[in-house]
């Protein structure tokens, strides 16, 4: 664990906490809520997704990471095994240069061990309480972000960041680490986006982060025809679409699982939340009985079911939790049932529009659509109601047109695409829409 220091900052749950366990809210309505509703609920926290494998976790990898030290200059390739959010901050009083990511496993490289000799007077990994893993780099000496990036590997989807510093004035540095940003707690500690640029490393806006969600997965593997699992299917999906997003350069996109593994649906809500994701899809191909549905078709939060087969289909998914032990039938406790309707009044438009957005670009993909393309159910993994939630069946495997699209690579791609496209129209539609909402 990295030692904790009094100027540090820690984010759980919509709260920033200091190293003395005191809160203060982020700004914006939702946060507030949902610090109170992380309380109420007594949810388990992401550390514990990070120690069950089920947030999705990165490696860092040895092959590709290296560290170089200069007096006038630092450079950090950092290899891993899948691409992460990442946040930058530059702390004073010794200088140091803060990275956390959602969330890297450090097992595989000793950057220590390349630190040594460097001129640097410290390097420590570790992991948050909140399950963000940590680097923490004393610099020795006043230097300053020139740039930060992370580019993707199309075939292998490896990650590499990389990071490049350089010396300033004493000044220079106390402007840069003590100035105002976006993201400032107590007067002090600055956040940086990954994309941040320019000499005096300015501050930029963080992009939107995209959580996709690839249904199913271990010991619900889903709908299965002619040898084809959903579970496999929609990974699959899921990982071409975040390289699709990723390349283009919008968004940031995290997944709640990267592999043939079970993730219950309260754990994919809470990934979502420990990745502070702004929006959250939900991918399947699921099989109804013969006749019920064909076609793509979005799915919102609803008390009650739009038709049948969204009965049906949110029984059937909420049944793989009960098949792993984990019953999410109980009621809530009432103050944060009235919290949390406070809170959907300003999510529930946002997600109806997200909908709206993802149909619109399926159609003008030419792809084809289910009769009733936006329904809505009680769907266990969409009562994330801080942020847009959206359930997508790409098509029902229980279907022979739609099978047949959803074994086809081409048909596969042309509908990522055309996803990417929708979420970048929500996306510009949602910042327009950003002065009116309530605050």
């Amino acid at each position: 664990m990295v030692p904790c220091r009094p100027k540090a900052v820690y984010c759980c749950a919509g709260q920033i906490t200091n190293a003395q366990g005191f809160g203060v809210t982020l700004a914006g309505h939702f946060r507030s809520i949902f610090a109170i509703l992380a309380l109420l609920m007594c949810l388990p926290t992401s550390a514990g997704l990070a120690q069950t494998g089920l947030a999705g976790q990165a490696r860092a990898l040895s092959e590709g990471t290296v560290l170089l030290a200069s007096r006038d200059g630092l450079a950090l390739d950092l290899a891993l095994s899948q691409p992460v959010p990442y946040r930058l901050r530059l702390l004073s009083a010794p200088p140091r240069l803060v990275v956390d990511f959602n969330t890297v496993i450090w097992d595989d490289i000793d950057l220590e061990a390349q630190a040594q000799g460097q001129g640097l007077t410290g390097l420590r990994l570790g992991h948050l309480p909140d399950g963000w893993a940590r680097l923490v780099i004393d610099l020795g000496g006043p230097f300053v972000i020139s740039s930060s990036d992370q580019r993707v590997q199309a075939v292998s989807g490896q990650a590499m960041i990389s990071l490049r510093l350089h010396r300033v004035t004493l000044e220079a540095f106390e402007q840069a680490a003590w100035g105002e940003a976006q993201f400032v707690a107590r007067g002090s500690d600055k956040m940086l986006h990954p994309q941040s640029r320019g000499a005096e490393a300015i501050p930029v806006l963080r992009k939107p982060l995209v959580m996709l969600d690839p249904g199913h997965g271990g010991i619900d593997p889903g709908a299965e025809r002619d040898g084809l699992r959903e579970a496999d299917l929609v990974l699959a999906f899921a990982r071409q679409l975040r390289e699709i997003l990723l390349r283009r350069g919008i968004f940031d996109v995290a997944m709640t699982r990267d592999a043939d593994e079970f993730v219950s649906l309260d754990g994919r809500i809470r990934a979502a939340r420990a990745a502070s994701a702004d929006l959250f899809v939900s991918v399947h191909a699921d099989a109804l009985p013969e006749g019920m549905a064909s076609g793509t078709v979005m799915y919102l939060l609803g008390d009650a079911a739009s038709d049948d087969s969204a009965a049906y289909l949110a029984e059937r998914h909420d049944r793989a939790d009960m098949l792993a032990g984990i019953d999410l039938s109980g009621a809530t406790d009432e103050i944060a049932r009235v919290l949390m309707s406070v809170a959907w009044q300003d999510t529930q438009p946002r997600a109806r529009a997200l909908a709206e957005a993802l149909v619109e670009g399926v159609a003008d993909a030419g792809l084809r659509l289910h009769r009733r393309p936006i329904q809505s159910g009680a769907f266990t993994v969409l009562r994330a109601v801080d942020m847009p939630s959206v359930l997508m069946e790409l098509g029902f495997m229980s279907n022979p047109r739609d099978l047949a699209n959803l074994r086809d690579p081409e048909w596969m791609e042309r509908m990522a695409e055309a996803l990417a496209d929708a979420l970048e129209l929500w996306h510009l539609r949602d910042q327009a829409q950003a002065p009116l909402r309530r605050r």
